[in-house]
């Protein structure tokens, strides 16, 4: 199949408009509608119903939309593997969870490019659930994510054993009111414990759903809130943060997966990379 076809039919369930997805593909809308006919002839199935709304999804394209994805990210990839850059032996692709890149990703990349400079990397950051997505798929080499969903086809290595601390930037530290608070989206799981722990925190002044931004505006502002342990260590030896005793901690481990069968000339150097970057304690 042509992957064009793939990609015209995401860009009109994006857009919802036939129009917009020609304008976006640089197309006419009579080639955006000439390929939706030949994809709907390849699979007979209507895919879309158009009406005043727009382009709207049939049953069929329903069922389609998550295998049109993968074939284009499986085509990305292939397209990156066969366009190896000169000096490099294979392309390695890695995802990591939005709230865990950071610092380990840096320290991972820079350990990777002395001890495994035959692999060209290539790196992402998203959500857990599109990461492994993409590791069954074989888009992905390895993804690191807190609390993987096991799945058949998929090793889990548990990489850190990482704890989520309460710090603040107060010299008397204490619970403190909402209006001092930033609190840290690190997941549905944090978020049970801590509105058990602190219901009275709810209602916080600032909310970060990225982990390194909220703990830079704590840093600029000033205030409290739950940060990964590693990554603050050095504030809390210089004296620029400190614990707020009596506080409970909650894990944050992070895992690496990838597929059974992976090449193990290129994931096999990731992996000890990882565990390997892991063992020195990060800076924040």
């Amino acid at each position: 199949m042509d992957i064009n076809l793939a990609r015209t039919f995401l860009e009109i369930v994006e857009t919802r408009s036939f129009q917009r997805a020609a304008e976006r593909l640089h197309v006419t809308q009579t080639s955006v509608s000439a390929r939706v006919r030949t994809l709907e002839e390849l699979l007979g199935r209507p895919l879309f119903v158009r009406n005043k709304a727009g382009a709207v999804l049939t049953a069929a394209g329903e069922r389609f939309l998550p295998h049109a994805t993968m074939l284009v990210q499986v085509w990305e990839r292939a397209r990156h593997q066969v366009a190896v850059p000169s000096g490099s032996r294979a392309v390695l692709a890695i995802g990591c969870e939005i709230s865990l890149w950071d610092p380990l990703l840096l320290q991972w990349l820079l350990w990777m490019r002395t001890a495994a400079p035959q692999l060209a990397i290539r790196t992402e950051v998203g959500f857990p659930h599109d990461l492994l997505d993409k590791v069954a798929a074989g888009v992905l080499d390895i993804a690191i994510a807190y609390a993987p969903q096991q799945r058949p086809g998929l090793r889990v290595e548990l990489l850190i054993e990482e704890k989520l601390v309460m710090v603040t930037t107060a010299q008397h530290p204490r619970v403190p009111r909402p209006a001092d608070y930033v609190y840290v989206d690190w997941g549905p799981e944090f978020a049970a414990q801590h509105g058990l722990a602190f219901p009275e925190l709810s209602n916080a002044a600032v909310s970060a759903g990225l982990g390194p931004l909220g703990r830079e505006y704590l840093l600029a502002a000033g205030g409290t809130g739950y940060f990964r342990h590693d990554v603050v260590r050095s504030h809390l030896e210089s004296g620029r943060l400190r614990r707020v005793p009596g506080t409970p901690e909650f894990l944050y481990p992070a895992y690496a997966v990838y597929a059974v069968g992976a090449d193990a000339a290129i994931v096999d150097p990731a992996l000890a990379g990882l565990r390997q970057v892991v063992k020195t304690k990060p800076e924040a």
